[in-house]
This record gives C-alpha cells, structure tokens and sequence, in this order.
C-alpha cells in the first residue's frame, strides 16, 4: 500500500514557525521525489518545495525561499518542512506528495507530476 500522512501544522501569529512532518508507508521510498504543496481557498494548489530522492538538490518557491526548507529521512521514510518567519498570505492546507517521475527544476514543484498525496494538514498564521 501507499500512504502519506501530514503532521504538524497548527495556528501561529506571524513571524513563527512551523515544522511539518510527512511519514510515507511507500516502497524504495529513497527512490522518490518529494513536494510539499499548499492550497488556500479560492486558490489553485500551488508548488512550495520539492526534494529529490537522496536529498541531491531540492526546488523552493519564489514565495518562500529562503524562509521554509525541505529535507528527508530516507531511513525514517519521513518528509519535512521546517517554516519560519511565518506570514499571513502563507495560510493554506499543506500536503505531501511523492512522484516517480523523472522531474527536473521547476517540474519538481508541479502537482500534475505526483501520484500519491496525504490528506493535508491545516497551517493558519495571523
């Protein structure tokens, strides 16, 4: 079976953090690329940070780079997502995702490229 399950995320006040924790029940999990990606209401499911299997290099989104960083423990089979300095506009439900797909740059980020996704985990920042 496959299963993504999110954690961690809560309601902060702005300029906090967050650290998101993504355990995945997958096979060669070290074999996989990793993404983490946000959807608020009335918007469209957006890229924030992608990983590829082996942590070689990942892939951030211009609106959060440099405050939020993706890493993975392939001996844990667990994907994260440390935030800081947490703003309003970043308030969306977070998910994981994991794609097999052969993915380069800004690929790495896109939500048509990933089969498998977790059911979210609400982040709010006032």
């Amino acid at each position: 079976h496959v299963q993504l399950v999110e954690s961690g995320g809560g309601s902060v006040q702005a300029g906090g953090s967050l650290r998101l924790s993504c355990a995945a029940s997958i096979p060669t999990y070290s074999s996989v690329s990793m993404a983490w990606f946000r959807q608020a209401p009335g918007k469209e499911r957006e890229g924030v940070a992608g990983i590829y299997p082996g942590a070689r290099s990942t892939y951030y989104a211009d609106s959060v780079r440099g405050r939020f960083t993706i890493s993975r423990d392939n001996a844990k089979k667990t994907l994260y997502l440390q935030m800081k300095s947490l703003e309003p506009e970043d308030t969306a439900m977070y998910y994981c995702a994991a794609s097999r797909n052969a993915l380069g740059s800004w690929l790495l980020i896109s939500p048509s490229q990933y089969n498998y996704w977790g059911q979210g985990t609400q982040v709010t920042v006032s």
